[in-house]
């Protein structure tokens, strides 16, 4: 079920709320919240391309639990085969690690749509995975949440975080200063930063799904001045103004979007 945004008085999106009756087609989730996103993106199109041992090259002298952020995890599939990817539990006969090779990650997943959390929430998955409803844009709500997780851990940051096909929706929705604001907010929050981009076409994709179904558009869509090759774009503005560079580019996924690895110039790696 696709859950609708809704409009505040100021009318402007606001969170999606409900889980309404059937609800409408998905292409009206104007945040990403597709309720079957894993459908059409399989998890698969993405850790195939992430090498085995990847945390231990990234964290060879790591000596305590390393900590993991998802920033618009959906309903977790992704999160799930990440963590599982990362620490080489996959079910395969032919990998080279074997099971529990790799370090302990806790993995911290938000999404700004409460059902579908609640769906990752009822998904049997890692106690060492969490799942948590945020409007990561919400500065407010944000930094108590985040604060509050990592503070359990004695830790002011994350070692690594994740952003799979979420830099649209926040530029779409929160316009480029909101692309700004968003890509800093993960280059400060994490030592290495995993990101898919994606491309302006889907930008354009978006906007035209909306019209079809007689929604608005998207406030800023006319307005964005960043725009054209989005992958070019995320890496000049993390290398450029967020003190990160670009570590690796693992190739790109069936659906033709980048992904990135990105590590902080002003931090190293906690061993």
């Amino acid at each position: 079920v696709a859950v609708p945004a809704r409009r505040g008085s100021n009318g402007k999106m606001a969170a999606p709320m409900g889980r309404g009756s059937r609800g409408p087609e998905p292409g009206a989730a104007p945040y990403g919240n597709f309720p079957n996103y894993s459908r059409f993106h399989p998890p698969e199109g993405r850790v195939s391309l992430l090498p085995q041992g990847l945390l231990r090259s990234l964290f060879p002298a790591a000596t305590r639990p390393l900590l993991g952020l998802d920033v618009g995890c959906n309903s977790g599939e992704l999160s799930v085969a990440l963590h599982q990817h990362l620490l080489g539990l996959q079910d395969s006969d032919s990998s080279p690690e074997p099971p529990g090779a790799g370090k302990e990650l806790n993995l911290l997943c938000c999404d700004i749509d409460p059902e579908l959390i609640r769906r990752a929430q009822q998904r049997i998955h890692p106690a060492s995975i969490s799942f948590a409803s945020l409007d990561i844009m919400d500065s407010t709500a944000r930094e108590a949440f985040l604060s509050s997780y990592l503070e359990r851990f004695g830790r002011s940051s994350f070692d690594i975080g994740f952003c799979m096909s979420v830099t649209m929706w926040i530029h779409l929705n929160h316009g480029d200063r909101g692309l700004l604001d968003f890509l800093a907010l993960l280059a400060s929050l994490c030592t290495f930063l995993l990101v898919e981009p994606q491309p302006w076409r889907c930008y354009r994709a978006a906007a035209r799904r909306l019209r079809r179904l007689g929604r608005d558009d998207f406030e800023h869509f006319r307005s964005l001045r960043i725009k054209g090759d989005m992958a070019e774009s995320v890496t000049r503005i993390l290398t450029q103004e967020c003190a990160m560079e670009l570590v690796c580019s693992f190739g790109s996924t069936p659906w033709d979007r980048s992904l990135l690895l990105f590590k902080s110039t002003s931090a190293d790696p906690e061993g």
